[in-house]
């Protein structure tokens, strides 16, 4: 994709039926319906205000979108979803969505010291390729593999911090999936 190409890039804080309907069949594209939260607990969340919902569109067509929360604790913002269209990947889209991401936690969180993302451990050749882009965008990789009781796959975290002043990381990881897990836990919570 060309560096100048157009996108329009808006950030909701709370429930947009509008904005959900642009940013639901990337959603479920991107992700099999045993591995995305239903939109009755991405609706929750909105409402509740513990997660935001960002949505790009290339013209009127959406191109990307994801989901973001920020851990007060860690002052990390979690990326629990991100996903570009099918049909715009490999052309620049995810990482314009990141540094809009980024731009964006930068301006409305001063104290955010970073971004943290979960990655799936398994070695194959899927993974690794996940993990490279991630890396050529300037997240580090953590060394921690995590197992979750209702999933079957492992996890590792990865992070990109804002300023390299103070240290993000105290151990390999296990502090960024106690951000992770608090979040999930929220997202789940009825009240």
């Amino acid at each position: 994709m060309d560096e100048d190409f157009e996108m329009e890039y808006r950030a909701y804080g709370q429930w947009d039926e509008e904005a959900w309907s642009a940013a639901e069949p990337i959603y479920k594209e991107a992700f099999p319906e045993h591995g995305r939260k239903n939109k009755a607990i991405v609706r929750r969340m909105l409402d509740r205000g513990i997660s935001n919902l960002h949505v790009w569109r290339s013209g009127r067509e959406p191109a990307a979108m994801a989901l973001t929360a920020y851990d007060a604790r860690t002052r990390l913002l979690v990326i629990d979803y991100i996903a570009v269209r099918r049909s715009m990947r490999r052309s620049g889209v995810g990482r314009r969505c990141i540094d809009d991401i980024r731009g964006w936690a930068i301006r409305t969180m001063p104290d955010c010291r970073g971004l943290v993302i979960e990655v799936e451990a398994e070695e194959n050749e899927t993974n690794a390729e996940r993990i490279r882009f991630w890396q050529r965008i300037g997240f580090r990789l953590t060394g921690y593999v995590h197992a979750y009781i209702w999933v079957p796959e492992t996890y590792r975290a990865m992070y990109w911090p804002f300023e390299e002043v103070e240290p993000v990381l105290k151990d390999d990881g296990k502090s960024l999936f106690k951000a992770i897990t608090r979040y999930h836990e929220r997202a789940y919570r009825s009240k």
